[in-house]
């Protein structure tokens, strides 16, 4: 492998502006004018904005209507000094972010049981997952005396459940899925012992957007005394609506009374601004342990929700305001839009020659071939000015449906790019896909440690001026 060679075309990705936007590595000596600045960045919008505006990005934008946009950032402007950290001044904030969590919960299940849901808003599906996750390890050495606590993961769970691992030191247990892409409950089973703080399931994760066993793994946790949390992050926004049109969701919600915790990304399928996410779960002294409080700073009392301690106020209530403007019906005529394409895309994939769709998603859809290099697939798909997302274990590309696909005549344009894609590639039997070595070398233990020095040198080259 070329590996010079890749990284210089990297290198052209990551830092596209080097040869015809000045670089600042100080500050200049006299600051630019106000209209300087706006200018430049109006530029770079120009040249990044088509792509996703045309609805050739897979996730990203979940939304990006431009009257959407403007009223999303019409409410930042008004709210642009607020800071949920100084509740007595901007109290504004904490009505939005109350009304978010109870609005979000209601949802999920809320209203289907006694127990009450709650929770709080934080910056993103990371951060949400982590909270989750610090918090169970809290509440295991409080109530259990556990203190080598282990979580239990399926290997298609979110990488930040591994972050929140790294970061808490709480040993994951990573259980496989089965042919249909699901948990396997029975290994799941297998894998509990008496330091388990928490099961996870995905409602869907994001590979293959397939919803993992929720109801059995839930039941399993409960049986056991253990947390269970559903990261929805992904579908927490969707499922509750595809469900009311009659699609086929599985419970993955507060309605099983085994899930104790819940994650929901507003910035995704909530179509609120990046980046806010909504952390639940059942009952207020679970919720405790996630809080951070100290007695004993002479800086006064202080205490923080989240990981954070100073938060942009002017987020929470751009989300707050894409809720309400959405209501149930926006949030269920959006669902039908973008489920309607995914069938479409499909069996339109079934079509092509050599390629397959894993499983029966509904609108997270990875693609895969058993005589074809998937990643030239991608390649030539780039090529086309589709941004598709690479998957490993097995080898697969994926596309996340959004309210973009749903514009007239899209979901035919990516099908016949598709076509076109796999018909290049089978008529050049050698190509490679770029990053086809780089997944190979992950996928083999001695090469692991090489792969992750390669990726911690690109996320070094992301600093670079």
């Amino acid at each position: 492998m070329d590996i010079e060679g890749f990284t210089k075309e990297l290198q052209k990705t990551i830092k596209p502006y080097r040869q015809d936007h000045t670089r600042y590595a100080q500050l200049p000596a006299v600051g630019h004018t106000r209209e300087e600045i706006i200018q430049e960045m109006e530029d770079l919008f120009a040249r990044e904005e088509p792509r996703w505006r045309e609805g050739k990005v897979s996730g990203a934008v979940y939304h990006g209507d431009e009257n959407h946009i403007a009223f999303q950032n019409k409410i930042y402007s008004i709210n642009s000094q607020s800071n949920p950290l100084h509740f007595d001044v901007w109290p504004s904030a904490t009505k939005f972010e109350a009304e978010i969590v109870s609005m979000t919960a209601h949802m999920l299940g809320a209203g289907f049981t006694q127990d009450e849901i709650v929770g709080t808003v934080s910056s993103g599906g990371t951060e949400s997952i982590m909270l989750a996750m610090k918090t169970y390890r809290d509440w295991a050495k409080d109530k259990k005396g556990i203190t080598e606590p282990e979580m239990i993961v399926p290997t298609t769970a979110h990488a930040a459940f591994d972050k929140a691992s790294q970061y808490f030191n709480i040993k994951m247990i990573r259980i496989p899925v089965g042919s249909d892409f699901r948990a396997d409950v029975a290994a799941t089973k297998a894998a509990i012992t008496p330091n388990t703080i928490v099961i996870v399931g995905s409602a869907p994760p994001f590979p293959h957007g397939i919803i993992d066993p929720i109801e059995e793994l839930s039941e399993l946790a409960m049986s056991h005394g253990i947390g269970f949390h559903t990261d929805a992050c992904l579908g927490g926004f969707l499922l509750p609506w595809a469900e009311k049109l009659g699609y086929p969701v599985p419970p993955f919600d507060f309605r099983l009374p085994g899930v104790t915790s819940m994650s929901a990304d507003t910035h995704k399928y909530g179509y609120a601004a990046k980046g806010t996410s909504v952390v639940l779960y059942r009952g207020r002294e679970m919720r405790h342990y996630q809080y951070y409080v100290t007695t004993e700073w002479p800086g006064g009392l202080y205490f923080s929700p989240t990981f954070a301690g100073s938060r942009p106020g002017a987020l929470s209530a751009a989300c707050w305001a894409a809720m309400l403007s959405m209501g149930e019906k926006g949030y269920l005529d959006a669902a039908r839009g973008i489920l309607e394409t995914a069938v479409k895309i499909k069996q339109g994939i079934r079509n092509i020659p050599e390629l397959k769709v894993l499983g029966d998603p509904l609108f997270v859809i990875a693609i895969a071939s058993d005589e074809l290099d998937i990643y030239a697939i991608s390649d030539v798909m780039t090529q086309k000015g589709w941004s598709l997302n690479g998957l490993q274990q097995p080898p697969a590309i994926h596309i996340a449906l959004t309210q973009r696909h749903t514009q007239p005549g899209l979901a035919e344009k990516f099908l016949q790019d598709l076509a076109e894609a796999a018909g290049y590639v089978r008529a050049h039997p050698d190509m490679q896909g770029s990053m086809t070595p780089i997944y190979g070398m992950s996928g083999n233990v001695a090469f692991k440690g090489a792969v992750q020095e390669f990726i911690k040198g690109m996320i070094d080259m992301m600093f670079d001026v």
